[in-house]
């Protein structure tokens, strides 16, 4: 401890971190300006619409998830789930409602998910573990159930198919040009991208990552882990909703159950743990892999073998496959690819300052 009117000591790992935020934000934002100016131009529609949307659509449901299990700490197996909770609430917000300027139908879907999420969260207050996962997996049934079963969520039809009016998005028609699709979910993704950003730095992430950690400590420091539990059950469902709501009328177009079953649930699961557990970047990186690594596969396969192995097989092998990358990654690197892509360009500076 310093004395009074001494000079206190540079913290050199507060400096490092220092540098590495500056380094983070600049690569963040070359990163973002390529999105905006490269994507519409060097892809085509079909590129735009069945990799590049996708890819952060899942990405944020993967951020909703990673604040609920990488950063608080509570294993959950509900995303699905809360994903549909968000497409039906925008659904019926635009049918029923009669609420189609897409922005704030979003908005109000994320909420509506939040406080289910917030209400299905309650559990957590008492039990973790294991427990808090048999929670969200009986929540992830409940609602496949409960909107199947329910015909008026999905206006009495079969599979209800989107369509708002052109005052839907900003005056323009999401159901027309991929562009205006892809800017605005691009804008979405990045608005609240920041704001979880800047909620973990904030005490509230500092309070999550302590329960995290070690909540019977926390608890003796003064943290309230009833309340910053609950919170983060309802945060995380608020970004699964919106997510899935992207997912239903920017992607798809139609809002289905059969999109938001028990396997998205452990796609956006695998997407935090193979991306990076707490790691804002790691979500779209996750993504990324998760979503082309079957493309890359397929096309492996039809290039080199042909169509002498059957789609089953290739099915198979990549489930197989990512059973393998889960438990490796698990094993050896818990922080998934962004730690290792921050080594290897670790090495890279090293390396360029040595030559220098």
């Amino acid at each position: 401890m310093n004395s009074v009117g001494a000079k206190p000591t540079p913290d050199l790992n507060a400096i490092g971190q220092a540098g590495s935020g500056r380094g983070t934000q600049s690569w963040a934002f070359l990163a973002l300006l390529a999105a905006l100016v490269l994507v519409p131009l060097i892809t085509t529609e079909y590129v735009t619409q069945v990799v590049v949307l996708p890819v952060l659509v899942l990405g944020l449901a993967g951020l909703g998830l990673n604040i609920l299990t990488g950063y608080a700490g509570q294993i959950s197996l509900g995303s699905g789930g809360f994903m549909a909770v968000g497409a039906y609430a925008a659904y019926v917000l635009a049918i029923h409602g009669g609420i189609t300027f897409f922005p704030l139908t979003l908005l109000l879907a994320g909420v509506i998910a939040g406080l289910v999420g917030w209400v299905f969260g309650l559990p957590s207050i008492r039990i973790k573990g294991f427990y808090v996962m048999v929670t969200s997996l009986a929540a992830q049934f409940f609602f496949e159930w409960l909107f199947l079963k329910f015909p008026w969520f999905y206006n009495y039809g079969d599979v209800p198919t989107i369509s708002l009016p052109p005052m839907g998005l900003f005056g323009l028609d999401i159901n027309g040009s991929y562009v205006i699709k892809y800017y605005f979910t691009l804008a979405f993704v990045v608005a609240l991208t920041w704001m979880a950003s800047n909620l973990i730095k904030s005490h509230v992430g500092r309070n999550w990552m302590a329960i995290r950690d070690m909540d019977t400590a926390a608890g003796v420091i003064g943290i309230d882990s009833k309340k910053y539990k609950a919170l983060a059950f309802t945060i995380s469902a608020f970004y699964l909703g919106i997510a899935g709501a992207l997912w239903g009328f920017i992607f798809l177009g139609t809002t289905s159950v059969g999109s938001f079953q028990i396997d998205r649930s452990f796609q956006i699961l695998f997407i935090i743990i193979i991306g990076g557990m707490s790691s804002i970047r790691g979500n779209y990186i996750g993504a990324a892999f998760i979503f082309l690594l079957p493309l890359v596969i397929d096309y492996f396969a039809k290039t080199f073998i042909g169509d002498t192995v059957s789609p089953g097989v290739l099915s198979n092998f990549q489930k197989f496959l990512f059973g393998a990358l889960i438990i490796i990654f698990l094993i050896k690197e818990p922080d998934g690819i962004d730690k290792l892509l921050r080594q290897l360009m670790g090495r890279v500076r090293r390396w360029g300052r040595k030559r220098a």
